[in-house]
C-alpha cells in the first residue's frame, strides 16, 4: 500500500518537476504584508536582515517563501510539497492538522550563507537548517542538481510538527537522511533520471556503539565524526524501518513522548529487541552486509 501511495505523489508531481518547465505564472511574489503568516523567529528576522531590500516573498499549499529570484524558489516550492507528502504519508500523519505554514528561506550566494551563519552562530558544516518550524536552505543557480539539503530540512520539520521536539538527535537525524535520500531518488526519477537512493558504507573504525550514539545530546565535537554519525544514525533508522515498519512508527512515538529507550525499543518490537545488545547484535550484522553492497570511497 504505501509504494502505491508513493506512486500516486510521484504521478502527481512528475509534470512539474521539471525545473526548466516550471510556470512561473503559478508562483507569484506579494508584498510581505500580504503573506498569511508574517510572524518570523529569531533565526528568520536575522536572514532577513542580509541584502534587506531585495528578498521576496511567495507562499504555496504549506510553506511560505522567502528568496531573491522567482526562478530560483519556484522548483523549491515544487520540490518543498513532494517531499512534505512523501514524508507525513510515511508517517502516516493526517495533514488536515498542519495549522500554520512553515517559512523557508532560499539563499543563492555562498557569501549570503557564510553572514547568516555567522548572525545564527551555525556550526561552520551547516549546509540547511530547520529551528523552530523555519527552514533555511541554500540553492545555488550554478548547480543543476541541488542534492537532498531540501528533503533532509523538510523530514525535520515534519517530524517536529507531528512528534514535538522530544525526538532525541540520533532518531531525529537518522530519519531526515534515510526520508532525504529516499525522497530525492524518487524526485530524481519523477523527472526523468536513473536515480535509487544511496549511502556509503562505514568502516570499523567508524561506527560508534550504540549505547554512545543513542544517548548523544550533541554532535560530536571532532568535526571528522560528524559524516559517521550522521551516517550511522541513518543506517539505523533504515535497518529498524525494515524490520517493521509498524513497528518502528512506534518506537518514534514512543521515542518522542520520553520514553526510555528500552522502553521504547520493547513497544516497537517486541521480543526481537528486548533490549539495546540485542540491537546491536543484530544491527552489526547488518552494517557488515551494508558495507559489502555500498560504493567505496
Amino acid at each position: 500500500m504505501k509504494f502505491r501511495i508513493l506512486a500516486l505523489v510521484l504521478l502527481a508531481v512528475s509534470a512539474s518537476a521539471q525545473e526548466g518547465n516550471v510556470d512561473l505564472g503559478n508562483f507569484k511574489s506579494v508584498d510581505f504584508r500580504q503573506l498569511s503568516d508574517t510572524t518570523l523567529a529569531p533565526l528568520g528576522q536575522a536572514a532577513l536582515q542580509i541584502r534587506p531590500t531585495e528578498w521576496k516573498h511567495a507562499e504555496s499549499a504549506h510553506f511560505i517563501y522567502h528568496f531573491f529570484h522567482d526562478f530560483i524558489a519556484a522548483p523549491v516550492s515544487t520540490e518543498a510539497e513532494f517531499y512534505y507528502r512523501v514524508v507525513s504519508t510515511e508517517l502516516q500523519k493526517d495533514t488536515a492538522q498542519w495549522e500554520r505554514k512553515c517559512h523557508i528561506y532560499i539563499f543563492e550566494k555562498p557569501e549570503d550563507w557564510a553572514a547568516f551563519q555567522t548572525r545564527g552562530a551555525l556550526d561552520p558544516w551547516t549546509g540547511g537548517l530547520h529551528a523552530a518550524g523555519e527552514l533555511f536552505i541554500q540553492r545555488n543557480p550554478e548547480n543543476k542538481f541541488k542534492g537532498r539539503a531540501l528533503g533532509h530540512e523538510i523530514a525535520h520539520l515534519v517530524i517536529f510538527r507531528f512528534f514535538g521536539n522530544g525526538v532525541p538527535l540520533w532518531l531525529n537525524e537518522g530519519y531526515a537522511e534515510y526520508s532525504s535520500e529516499r525522497g530525492y531518488a524518487a524526485f530524481a526519477r519523477a523527472r526523468g533520471y536513473n536515480a535509487s537512493p544511496l549511502a556509503r558504507g562505514l568502516t570499523d573504525a567508524q561506527v560508534i556503539p550504540l549505547a554512545q550514539l543513542t544517548s548523544a545530546v550533541s554532535y560530536p565535537q571532532d568535526s571528522a565524526q560528524v559524516g559517521p554519525f550522521y551516517s550511522e544514525s541513518e543506517r539505523l533508522v533504515r535497518f529498524l524501518s525494515g524490520v517493521d515498519k509498524g513497528g518502528f512508527l512506534s518506537f518514534l512515538q514512543g521515542m518522542a513522548s520520553g520514553n526510555r529507550f528500552d522502553s521504547a525499543l520493547s513497544r516497537g518490537f517486541g521480543a526481537r529487541f528486548s533490549n539495546l545488545e540485542m540491537l546491536e547484535r543484530d544491527f552489526k550484522a547488518y552494517l557488515s552486509k551494508d558495507r559489502e553492497n555500498s560504493p567505496q570511497k
